[in-house]
């Protein structure tokens, strides 16, 4: 028997996990695309602080200039374009997933202050920090 090391108070600790190959998903959009190519959902992490939430999205082959992160009616939307003009001399080899353009939303609680949503995108990578409300941070209470 082996024992299991324990976790500081407050802390969680992450199981090791294997590393292996997903397939993207499509996505099956409500609405018709005027823009022509596939569409596929990023994958997402979701990391919770005591002031903030932060959303990590796989988008490789997508930059800054093709990005869009909009927020509407307690929705926000990320859209990622491919420059398509980038693969069209390559002959594929072998490969892992199909080039495609992304697309994600999420429908936010009142505990996010939106006027302070903000987005960074490095190396395929899209953070999205989403500040808590201040009513919905944890606070200490003074006793009297």
């Amino acid at each position: 028997m082996t024992a299991q090391p324990k976790a500081k108070k407050g802390t969680t600790m992450v199981e090791k996990q294997e590393l292996s190959v997903r397939e993207k998903k499509e996505l099956v959009a409500k609405e018709e695309k005027t823009i022509p190519g596939r569409y596929y959902i990023p994958y997402a992490d979701i990391y919770e602080t005591d002031d903030a939430l932060a959303v990590v999205l796989e988008m490789p082959g997508v930059e800054k200039k093709d990005l869009s992160v909009a927020l509407e009616n307690d929705v926000l939307r990320v859209d990622g374009q491919i420059d398509f003009s980038k693969y069209k001399d390559m002959e594929p080899v072998y490969t892992e997933y199909n080039i495609g353009h992304y697309a994600r939303s999420f429908t936010l609680s009142n505990k996010v202050d939106q006027d302070k949503i903000s987005a960074n995108l490095e190396d395929g990578v899209l953070t999205l920090t989403l500040p808590k409300a201040k009513a919905a941070q944890p606070r200490k209470i003074a006793i009297g």
